[in-house]
C-alpha cells in the first residue's frame, strides 16, 4: 500500500494531459510558454491513504542559463515508512520553452527492494524517441536484473509525462471541454485526453481557492491502465497550482494535498 501511494500520487501529478492543437511532423514551431512558475516553482505535498500520511512530494521549476527549463519531482516516505519500507523516487525533465518539448526525461525509482532506472530521449527532427529502461536487483553493485533498449516513432510534438502536465497549467480549461494530446512513456506512444468536469472551491494551504477539477484518462492500454479514476484540482488562476490530486482505489483513495508552495 505504500508503495502504490506514493507511486500512484505521483503518477497524477505525472499523467495530466494537454491538447496540442496541431501536430507537427517533425520539429515543431510552437510559441514559448511565458506561464507565472516559468520564472522558479517549488511545490511541496503530504502523500496519504485515508487518515494515514505516507510520505511527501516535491514538484520543482528550474529555469536554466541557456533558456531552457528543468522539472524535478521528488517522492520519499516518512520516517516511520521509510524504515520498514524504504520509497526515493526521482523524476527529472529537461525542456525547451517553446511548447515545452521534452529534450530527455529521467526516472528513477527506489521502493523497498525495487530499482529502476529510465531515460527517453527525443529526437524531433528524426522523429524518433530513444528509450532505456533498467531493472537493478541490487544498487551497492548495480547488479542488473532486466534492461531493455526501444526506439518510439514520433511525429514531433510528443510530449514526456511531465511535460504534459506543466502544459496543461497553461491552458483555459473550459468547463465540458475535453483536450487530447500525444505521449511517450514506458516503451510505447500514448494518445491521452484531459476532461475539464467543473469547478468546485477547494479548503487548502492558499485559503478557500477556487479551482478547476480535471481528470486525465489514458486511450488504450499501457501506464494509465484504468484501475481506478484520477482526478486533480487546479487553481481557477493563471498560476494553475495544484492543491488537490486524487486517485480512486478499490480501499478508498489517495491523495496528494498541497502543504507548501513557493
Amino acid at each position: 500500500m505504500v508503495r502504490n501511494s506514493t507511486k500512484l500520487s505521483f503518477k497524477i501529478a505525472a499523467l495530466v494531459a494537454v491538447f496540442v492543437a496541431v501536430c507537427f511532423a517533425g520539429e515543431p514551431n510552437l510559441p514559448e510558454v511565458k506561464a507565472p512558475w516559468m520564472k522558479g516553482e517549488k511545490l511541496t505535498f503530504s502523500l496519504g491513504w485515508g487518515f494515514i500520511t505516507a510520505g511527501s512530494a516535491t514538484l520543482e521549476v528550474r529555469p536554466t542559463l541557456d533558456g531552457k527549463t528543468e522539472f524535478l519531482t521528488y517522492a520519499t516516505g516518512n520516517k516511520t515508512i521509510n524504515k520498514i519500507y524504504p520509497v526515493n523516487d526521482t523524476v527529472y525533465t529537461r525542456v525547451r520553452n517553446k511548447g515545452l518539448m521534452t529534450e530527455v526525461f529521467r526516472k528513477r525509482l527506489h521502493e523497498g527492494t525495487f530499482h529502476n532506472t529510465s531515460v527517453i530521449r527525443f529526437d524531433r527532427k528524426g522523429e524518433k524517441a530513444w528509450l532505456s529502461d533498467t531493472v537493478f536487483t541490487d544498487m551497492k553493485t548495480r547488479k542488473v536484473k532486466r534492461s531493455a533498449d526501444t526506439a518510439v516513432a514520433i511525429q514531433g510534438a510528443e510530449h514526456s509525462i511531465m511535460s504534459a502536465f506543466y502544459l496543461v497549467r497553461t491552458l483555459p480549461l473550459k468547463v465540458g471541454e475535453t483536450s487530447r494530446f500525444s505521449a511517450v512513456s514506458g516503451k510505447k506512444r500514448y494518445e491521452l485526453k484531459v476532461i475539464v468536469h467543473g469547478r468546485e472551491t477547494i479548503k487548502s494551504v492558499l485559503g478557500e481557492v477556487p479551482c478547476v477539477k480535471v481528470e486525465p484518462v489514458l486511450d488504450g492500454d499501457g501506464i494509465f491502465v484504468s484501475k481506478g479514476r484520477i482526478f486533480i484540482w487546479l487553481t481557477d488562476d493563471e498560476r494553475r497550482i495544484p492543491v488537490l490530486m486524487e486517485c480512486e482505489i478499490a480501499l478508498g483513495s489517495i491523495k496528494a494535498k498541497l502543504l507548501e508552495a513557493k
